[in-house]
C-alpha cells in the first residue's frame, strides 16, 4: 500500500492546481522535450504522457530532432515521441528546458506554457513556471505535480520519473539529491517502478562504438593550473572513424572528475556544424557562470552551452579563457 507523501518545496503550491487547471481546459498538448534530451527531460515528458493517455487527453510528446537516446526506449511510449509538430495544440508543456532556446522552436504567442524546470537559469518563460533550482531533478517538480493534484502514479509514469531522477543525480551521488528526494524515489517503487531493471537498462547496454571512442577522448587530456583545470575533446573525425554517437562518450567528462586533484573539467566535441561544451566542478566553483557566458546555463557544478563553431580547439580555447580568468 502506497504511504501518504507531505510535500515540502519552494514553489507556490498553488501553481500546481493552476497547471492542472489549465491540462483539463487544454483540446490538444504538446509535450516539449528539450535539444540533445537527456533521461530526466525524456522521462519527465513520458510520464506526463502516460497520465494523459491513461486519461484520455490528447497530447503528443515532441523533440525538435528524431535523434533520441535509444537506452530509454524501455520507457512506455518513448516509440511516440515525434518531432513533427501537430497541426493544432492549444497547450505546451516543457519539461526541463533551461531556457526558452532549448525548446528548439517558437511558441506562438497566444498558446500558454507550463514550464516544469530545475535549473537556475531558467528564464521564467512560462505561463505558469514551476521552477525550483533546489530539486534533484525536473522529474522530482514533475512528481510534486502528481502527489499536490493527487494523481494517481501508474507503474509506466513511476517509472519514467525515477529515470529521470537516476540519471540527473548520477545515481542518487550528487548533492542536490537530498532526504526528500530518497522519499519520491521510495515511492516510485512502491508504485512499480523496478530499480535493478532501469539501472541495467541505462548501464549495460553500451555500443562497441563507445569503447572505441572513449579512450581518444582521455587521451586527449590536458591539464592546467596544477591539474586542477582539465579538459577534453572530441573531433569530427573520431565520430566517423569509430561510429560513435556523441552520447557515446559522455562518461569521460565524469571519468576526469573522479580525479582527485581536478577541480573543474571541461568537454568539448562537434555537434550538428557547432560546439557542444559540458562543464562540471567540485567544491564552491560555479560553472553556469561560464556557460552563461556563452548563452548556456544549469547547475552550480554541471552547466554546459552550445558554441557557433565546427571548430573544436577555437571552442575549447574560448572556455578555457573564461575558466582561467577565475584562477587569477
Amino acid at each position: 500500500m502506497k504511504k501518504d507523501f507531505i510535500l515540502n518545496n519552494k514553489i507556490d503550491m498553488s501553481l500546481y492546481s493552476k497547471a492542472l487547471e489549465l491540462i483539463e481546459k487544454s483540446r490538444y498538448i504538446l509535450i516539449v522535450t528539450h535539444v540533445n534530451p537527456d533521461p530526466d527531460s525524456i522521462g519527465s515528458g513520458l510520464a506526463l504522457s502516460n497520465l494523459f493517455f491513461e486519461n484520455k487527453i490528447k497530447h503528443k510528446v515532441f523533440n525538435v530532432s528524431s535523434d533520441l537516446p535509444q537506452n530509454l526506449d524501455f520507457l512506455n511510449k518513448f516509440d511516440k515521441i515525434t518531432n513533427i509538430l501537430p497541426p493544432f495544440y492549444d497547450l505546451v508543456i516543457s519539461v526541463d528546458c533551461g531556457t526558452y532556446k532549448r525548446l528548439g522552436f517558437e511558441v506562438p504567442k497566444d498558446i500558454p506554457l507550463i514550464n516544469f524546470d530545475h535549473h537556475a537559469s531558467n528564464e521564467n518563460f512560462g505561463t505558469i513556471n514551476l521552477v525550483d533550482p533546489y530539486k534533484s531533478s525536473t522529474a522530482e517538480i514533475v512528481f510534486e505535480f502528481f502527489k499536490h493534484n493527487g494523481l494517481y502514479i501508474t507503474k509506466n509514469s513511476a517509472s519514467a520519473l525515477y529515470t529521470g531522477i537516476y540519471d540527473d543525480t548520477l545515481a542518487f551521488s550528487l548533492g542536490r539529491c537530498d532526504e526528500e528526494t530518497f522519499k519520491k524515489v521510495n515511492f516510485l517503487v512502491e508504485c512499480g517502478a523496478s530499480p535493478s531493471f532501469i539501472a541495467n537498462k541505462l548501464l549495460r547496454r553500451d555500443s562497441l562504438a563507445k569503447y572505441r571512442i572513449i579512450p581518444k577522448v582521455l587521451d586527449s587530456l590536458e591539464l592546467y593550473k596544477e591539474g586542477e583545470i582539465a579538459s577534453i575533446i572530441a573531433l569530427p573525425e573520431w565520430f566517423k572513424s569509430t561510429g560513435a554517437h556523441s552520447r557515446d562518450c559522455e562518461d569521460a567528462l565524469d571519468m576526469i572528475m573522479s580525479m582527485g586533484i581536478v577541480k573543474i573539467a571541461f568537454f568539448t566535441r562537434s555537434i550538428n556544424d557547432s560546439c557542444r561544451i559540458s562543464l562540471r566542478s567540485k567544491e564552491g566553483i560555479n560553472v553556469s557562470k561560464i556557460a552563461s557566458v556563452f548563452d548556456g546555463g544549469g547547475h552550480f557544478n554541471a552547466a554546459g552551452c552550445t558554441i557557433e563553431t565546427k571548430d573544436v580547439l577555437e571552442a575549447k580555447n574560448l572556455v578555457l579563457k573564461e575558466i582561467l580568468e577565475i584562477y587569477k
